[in-house]
């Protein structure tokens, strides 16, 4: 299966964050899976990277060609695919992936999240969403979510369109095992009548 990861791309980041990076992207490789990532050789990025590497596994970078600087882009992918722009590669990353994983990062790891789950929400999208959830990094965004929805600007529903989980063992069985429900959109907005 191929996975989407997103994630960090700064090493100023607490190692708890690193390792359980690294983590994931040995269990990955371990379970046969392959990575479809940014191609940054750092954060979060490059420790999913690492991780799968490490663990002989099959890596797919994608990034624009604007980021081939030295340092900056992963040197051990199988495959490295070259773009002209971030939207071009947000496409690719999406038309190659069976699943999508949010690991703790900053705003362009959340601006790819959310492009996936309203894909999702408007049925576009019918594969798996996973966040994880290292060390409570995500609690906030859960309680957000949630309030989105209390306060109706989204559905309830809409909060099953993805799952949070606290370790990488746990997310990759709801990734293998997913199967994804009906989405009517009706159901998924809030529509005056």
């Amino acid at each position: 299966m191929n996975i989407c990861v997103y994630g960090a791309s700064s090493d100023a980041i607490d190692k708890k964050y690193i390792k359980a990076g690294e983590k994931l992207g040995e269990e990955m490789a371990r379970r046969g899976h392959s990575l479809i990532f940014g191609g940054g050789a750092c954060g979060l990025m490059g420790a999913v990277a690492r991780g799968m590497s490490r663990g002989n596994g099959k890596i797919i970078g994608i990034a624009p060609s604007f980021f081939n600087v030295d340092g900056v882009l992963y040197d051990k992918c199988d495959e490295f695919i070259y773009t002209e722009t971030m939207r071009e590669r947000k496409q690719l990353m999406e038309d190659k992936s069976d699943a999508f994983t949010m690991t703790p990062g900053g705003i362009g790891t959340f601006e790819e999240f959310f492009e996936i789950f309203t894909l999702k929400q408007l049925g576009r999208l019918k594969k798996a969403i996973a966040v994880l959830n290292t060390g409570g990094y995500y609690d906030a965004f859960s309680d957000l979510m949630q309030r989105t929805a209390d306060e109706h600007f989204m559905q309830p529903e809409s909060l099953t369109l993805y799952s949070l989980f606290e370790d990488c063992g746990s997310l990759l069985d709801y990734i293998e095992t997913y199967t994804c429900p009906d989405i009517d959109i009706r159901n998924m907005k809030y529509i005056e009548k």
